[in-house]
Protein backbone atom coordinates (compact mmCIF):
# COMPACT_ATOMS: atom_id res chain seq x y z
CA UNK A 1 0.00 0.00 0.00
CA UNK A 2 1.29 3.46 -0.93
CA UNK A 3 0.80 6.29 1.59
CA UNK A 4 1.22 10.02 0.98
CA UNK A 5 1.72 12.14 4.07
CA UNK A 6 -0.96 14.89 3.85
CA UNK A 7 1.29 17.39 5.63
CA UNK A 8 3.92 17.15 2.92
CA UNK A 9 2.00 16.58 -0.29
CA UNK A 10 -0.48 19.20 -1.43
CA UNK A 11 -2.31 16.81 -3.74
CA UNK A 12 -2.82 17.24 -7.42
CA UNK A 13 -0.29 16.72 -10.14
CA UNK A 14 3.31 17.58 -10.86
CA UNK A 15 5.46 20.08 -8.99
CA UNK A 16 7.04 22.88 -11.01
CA UNK A 17 9.71 25.22 -9.67
CA UNK A 18 8.58 28.87 -9.71
CA UNK A 19 11.50 30.57 -7.94
CA UNK A 20 14.15 30.16 -5.25
CA UNK A 21 15.51 32.86 -2.96
CA UNK A 22 18.83 32.33 -1.15
CA UNK A 23 20.16 35.08 1.09
CA UNK A 24 23.71 36.21 0.34
CA UNK A 25 23.68 38.16 3.62
CA UNK A 26 21.32 38.51 6.57
CA UNK A 27 17.87 39.88 5.74
CA UNK A 28 14.56 40.36 7.53
CA UNK A 29 12.45 38.64 4.88
CA UNK A 30 12.30 36.34 1.87
CA UNK A 31 9.73 37.47 -0.70
CA UNK A 32 8.12 36.08 -3.84
CA UNK A 33 6.38 38.61 -6.09
CA UNK A 34 4.35 38.17 -9.26
CA UNK A 35 3.41 34.56 -8.50
CA UNK A 36 1.96 33.14 -11.72
CA UNK A 37 -1.55 31.75 -11.92
CA UNK A 38 -2.33 28.38 -13.43
CA UNK A 39 -1.47 26.03 -10.60
CA UNK A 40 -3.86 24.35 -8.20
CA UNK A 41 -1.71 24.84 -5.10
CA UNK A 42 1.63 26.27 -4.03
CA UNK A 43 4.31 24.63 -1.93
CA UNK A 44 6.97 26.61 -0.08
CA UNK A 45 10.11 24.80 1.11
CA UNK A 46 12.26 26.54 3.70
CA UNK A 47 15.72 26.10 5.21
CA UNK A 48 16.39 28.99 7.58
CA UNK A 49 19.13 30.10 9.91
CA UNK A 50 18.98 32.87 12.50
CA UNK A 51 21.35 35.78 11.97
CA UNK A 52 22.90 35.38 15.43
CA UNK A 53 23.79 32.51 17.74
CA UNK A 54 21.22 30.70 19.85
CA UNK A 55 19.60 32.84 22.51
CA UNK A 56 20.11 36.18 20.79
CA UNK A 57 18.58 35.14 17.48
CA UNK A 58 15.43 33.35 18.66
CA UNK A 59 12.56 34.37 16.47
CA UNK A 60 9.52 33.27 14.54
CA UNK A 61 9.21 33.51 10.82
CA UNK A 62 5.78 34.73 9.75
CA UNK A 63 3.86 34.41 6.49
CA UNK A 64 1.90 37.18 4.77
CA UNK A 65 0.11 37.25 1.45
CA UNK A 66 -0.14 40.18 -1.00
CA UNK A 67 1.42 42.57 1.58
CA UNK A 68 -1.79 42.33 3.63
CA UNK A 69 -0.96 43.45 7.17
CA UNK A 70 -4.59 43.62 8.34
CA UNK A 71 -5.97 41.38 11.07
CA UNK A 72 -7.06 38.77 8.52
CA UNK A 73 -5.04 35.75 9.65
CA UNK A 74 -5.40 32.85 12.08
CA UNK A 75 -3.12 29.90 12.90
CA UNK A 76 -2.78 26.79 15.05
CA UNK A 77 0.45 25.11 16.07
CA UNK A 78 1.38 21.89 17.82
CA UNK A 79 5.00 21.11 18.54
CA UNK A 80 6.94 18.59 20.55
CA UNK A 81 10.45 17.84 21.71
CA UNK A 82 10.13 14.10 22.21
CA UNK A 83 9.42 14.54 25.91
CA UNK A 84 6.73 17.24 25.90
CA UNK A 85 3.99 18.53 23.60
CA UNK A 86 2.82 22.14 23.33
CA UNK A 87 0.01 23.89 21.50
CA UNK A 88 -0.65 27.53 20.65
CA UNK A 89 -2.83 29.56 18.34
CA UNK A 90 -3.60 33.03 17.17
CA UNK A 91 -6.75 34.58 15.75
CA UNK A 92 -7.42 37.95 14.16
CA UNK A 93 -3.69 38.44 13.68
CA UNK A 94 -1.76 40.26 10.99
CA UNK A 95 0.27 37.20 9.86
CA UNK A 96 0.52 33.41 10.14
CA UNK A 97 3.10 31.97 12.51
CA UNK A 98 5.18 29.72 10.31
CA UNK A 99 8.58 28.57 11.57
CA UNK A 100 10.87 29.07 14.55
CA UNK A 101 14.58 29.71 14.12
CA UNK A 102 17.06 30.28 16.90
CA UNK A 103 20.42 29.11 15.66
CA UNK A 104 23.01 30.49 13.28
CA UNK A 105 24.48 26.97 13.11
CA UNK A 106 21.56 24.51 12.96
CA UNK A 107 18.98 24.84 10.20
CA UNK A 108 15.24 25.08 10.76
CA UNK A 109 13.40 23.48 7.86
CA UNK A 110 9.83 23.26 6.68
CA UNK A 111 7.34 22.44 3.98
CA UNK A 112 4.29 24.70 3.64
CA UNK A 113 1.30 23.97 1.41
CA UNK A 114 -0.86 26.90 0.29
CA UNK A 115 -4.08 25.37 -0.96
CA UNK A 116 -6.21 26.80 -3.79
CA UNK A 117 -4.05 29.94 -3.86
CA UNK A 118 -5.65 31.24 -7.07
CA UNK A 119 -9.28 30.83 -6.03
CA UNK A 120 -11.33 34.01 -5.78
CA UNK A 121 -14.27 32.26 -4.12
CA UNK A 122 -12.70 30.98 -0.89
CA UNK A 123 -10.32 31.93 1.89
CA UNK A 124 -6.79 30.52 1.70
CA UNK A 125 -5.71 27.58 3.86
CA UNK A 126 -2.12 26.83 4.81
CA UNK A 127 -0.74 23.64 6.33
CA UNK A 128 2.83 23.18 7.40
CA UNK A 129 5.35 20.71 8.70
CA UNK A 130 8.46 22.30 10.18
CA UNK A 131 11.23 21.44 12.60
CA UNK A 132 14.62 22.26 13.97
CA UNK A 133 17.51 20.25 15.36
CA UNK A 134 20.16 21.37 17.80
CA UNK A 135 22.71 18.61 17.35
CA UNK A 136 20.51 15.87 18.81
CA UNK A 137 17.71 17.83 20.45
CA UNK A 138 15.05 20.02 18.91
CA UNK A 139 11.38 20.25 17.99
CA UNK A 140 8.99 19.09 15.32
CA UNK A 141 5.99 21.27 14.46
CA UNK A 142 2.75 20.79 12.57
CA UNK A 143 0.34 23.61 12.04
CA UNK A 144 -2.30 25.26 9.95
CA UNK A 145 -3.13 28.79 8.97
CA UNK A 146 -5.87 30.81 7.37
CA UNK A 147 -5.84 34.00 5.35
CA UNK A 148 -9.37 35.35 5.47
CA UNK A 149 -9.41 36.73 1.96
CA UNK A 150 -10.85 35.56 -1.34
CA UNK A 151 -8.13 37.41 -3.28
CA UNK A 152 -5.81 35.24 -5.32
CA UNK A 153 -2.31 35.00 -3.84
CA UNK A 154 0.03 36.98 -6.11
CA UNK A 155 2.89 37.51 -3.64
CA UNK A 156 4.04 36.13 -0.33
CA UNK A 157 6.73 36.91 2.20
CA UNK A 158 8.32 35.08 5.09
CA UNK A 159 9.38 37.75 7.57
CA UNK A 160 11.49 37.49 10.71
CA UNK A 161 9.72 38.78 13.81
CA UNK A 162 12.96 40.10 15.31
CA UNK A 163 16.57 40.13 14.17
CA UNK A 164 17.06 38.65 10.69
CA UNK A 165 17.39 35.39 8.86
CA UNK A 166 21.01 34.41 8.39
CA UNK A 167 23.13 34.14 5.27
CA UNK A 168 22.30 31.08 3.12
CA UNK A 169 18.70 30.88 4.35
CA UNK A 170 16.67 29.61 1.41
CA UNK A 171 13.03 29.56 0.34
CA UNK A 172 11.89 27.69 -2.76
CA UNK A 173 8.39 28.12 -4.21
CA UNK A 174 6.72 25.41 -6.30
CA UNK A 175 3.47 25.31 -8.21
CA UNK A 176 1.41 22.13 -7.99
CA UNK A 177 -0.42 21.40 -11.23
CA UNK A 178 -3.97 20.08 -11.22
CA UNK A 179 -4.16 16.33 -11.92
Amino acid sequence: MFFINPFIYAGGGDFESIATVTLSSSASSLTFSDIPSGYQHLQLRLTLLASTASGGGAQYGYLRFNSDSGNNYAWHNMYGSGSAVFTENGTSGNRIQLIYTDSATYVSAGVVDILDYGSTSKNKTVRRFTGRDFNGSGYIDIGSGLWMSTNAVTSLSVTAATNSFGQYSTAALYGVKAP
